[in-house]
């Protein structure tokens, strides 16, 4: 009677074994830091009190819902913008705007509105001549009430169709974070 298993079947189940049983499988490396807070400072041009729009979610998407402040701008009215940014990685509070600051190359802030004559322009630029956004112009021209969404793109692509100029659809890249404000133009 013939032997069914060889020698070169039993090397064959040993290793299917061995590699379907690999227990240097590598762990998940951590996602990266939580964005948890984002503040955009409004004041306007001729003097005053500033408006906050502020958006906080302490415990990230699995927790409470998010604690938004709106805010009432004034018509025909200049605003200067200023953007910061607070996150955790691994539990330790992260100044995230001033990461983003650092790595301005690599970011670039987006805002779209559908309040008619809202509009945001870009104050700040990276190194490289293209805009950031941590720092801008907010106009608002008549009465009215709409939103106003801020998106922070990682590694968009700022050579993109209409990008410079705060277009959105060609950017690419990975969104950081996006807060949808109410807004209401008094």
């Amino acid at each position: 009677m013939k032997n069914l298993f060889s020698p070169v079947l039993w090397s064959v189940i040993a290793v299917l074994c061995f590699t379907a049983c690999d227990k240097d499988d590598p762990d998940i490396e951590n996602e990266g830091e939580l964005i948890t807070d984002l503040r955009y400072t409004l004041t306007p041009a001729g003097g005053g009190d500033a408006v906050v729009l502020s958006f906080s979610d302490p415990d990230g998407d699995d927790g409470d819902d998010p604690i938004y402040m709106h805010g009432d701008l004034a018509a025909n009215t200049s605003y200067a913008g200023s953007i910061s940014m607070d996150g955790l990685e691994d539990g330790v509070a992260l100044d995230i705007g001033a990461e983003v600051e650092e790595e301005a190359l690599a970011h670039q802030m987006f805002f779209d509105s559908n309040v008619s004559g809202l509009n945001v322009a870009y104050a700040d630029l990276d190194s490289g001549g293209n805009p950031l956004g941590l720092e801008t112009t907010l106009t608002t021209g008549a009465a009215g009430s709409g939103t106003l969404t801020i998106t922070l793109r990682h590694e968009p692509a700022k050579d993109g169709e209409g990008v410079s100029g705060g277009d959105i659809t060609n950017a690419g890249g990975e969104t950081d974070i996006e807060v949808v404000f109410n807004v209401n133009v008094l």
